[in-house]
């Protein structure tokens, strides 16, 4: 049995508005990004840090990647695995990358234990969470054809068949159209348009 190819990912569409949580007086405000690289997830750190330079704690989580390949966790300052990694449990459970999710304490007075902190910090990224948009995208692979003119009836009918997405398209002596393909069908795709006659076709 051949492995099914994922080619599908969950992420928020924009940024969430503001969840607030408390817990024996202390304050924890959730907040969820939409991010694509490190740059943005820092980005967005400090301006939590100037919006809330009351607060004790600016604890966080991210994931990025369409394989959902790079991850971080910080309990900034809080007892080990008691933010951090309660937030980052709230990423996988909502299964979502390019994403940062950062919850910021206001200190109440009372200590709440490890076991406390644990849950307050899955409370209020889940909190983030529940009011972002979450959407699922599809990973797809860019395939080039080069061909002349004579064969784009034959080009024409094969992306109308398969219902492929032009992104863009030069149609001369020598025509040059660049497809769009779902990462699980592009294999397939490559190798019709491979065995077609007169048409050269690679990856770009």
């Amino acid at each position: 049995m051949s492995e099914t190819i994922k080619d599908t990912y969950k992420t928020i569409r924009e940024d969430s508005p503001v969840a607030l949580y408390k817990e024996k007086g202390s304050k924890f405000y959730g907040y969820a990004f939409h991010v694509t690289n490190e740059e943005q997830i820092k980005e967005h750190l400090e301006q939590l840090k100037k919006e809330h330079y009351n607060a004790r704690h600016w604890c966080y989580a991210w994931q990025l990647g369409k394989a959902y390949e790079q991850y971080r966790v910080n309990d900034d300052g809080e007892p080990s695995n008691s933010a951090g990694m309660p937030i980052f449990g709230q990423l996988q459970s909502y299964d979502v990358t390019n994403i940062l999710v950062v919850v910021v304490r206001y200190f109440g007075g009372t200590k709440l234990g490890v076991g406390g902190l644990i849950q307050a910090y899955k409370t209020g990224a889940q909190l983030a969470l529940e009011n972002a948009k979450i959407v699922k995208r599809t990973i797809d692979e860019t395939i080039q054809l080069k061909f002349e003119y004579p064969e784009m009836n034959t080009v024409m009918r094969i992306i109308k068949e398969e219902d492929l997405t032009i992104k863009s398209q030069k149609m001369e002596l020598n025509c040059e159209i660049v497809l769009s393909v779902r990462k699980k069908d592009s294999a397939r795709i490559f190798g019709i348009f491979e065995s077609t006659y007169k048409i050269s076709v690679k990856r770009v």
